[in-house]
């Protein structure tokens, strides 16, 4: 079985060039918008991808989530997920 991709606490996602993420009111979630459509990303999803910036590194990125439910562990969650908007071309590093 192949091992997943991964990206290290290290690096810097960004939104790649053609998505643009907005706050839409008449689905009360975030949304990821490009030219052919949108995807409506559930509330951990929307969450994370609103502080996916380039400057912010994913260990940064998990540790200003947990500060933010004060909680803890969420380092494996949030990689799962940037693993999968990675694949799926919505960010890249």
């Amino acid at each position: 079985m192949a091992e997943l991709p991964s990206l290290t606490p290290q690096e810097r996602p960004r939104l790649a060039g053609h998505f643009r993420l907005q706050w839409e009111e008449a689905q009360k979630a975030w949304v990821l918008l490009y030219p052919e459509g949108m995807v409506k990303l559930n509330g951990s999803a929307g969450e994370i991808m609103r502080r996916i910036d380039g400057r912010k590194t994913v260990g940064e990125i998990v540790e200003e989530l947990e500060r933010a439910f004060a909680t803890a562990g969420l380092a494996q969650d949030v990689q799962d997920f940037l693993v999968i908007a990675q694949q799926q071309g919505w960010i890249k590093t």
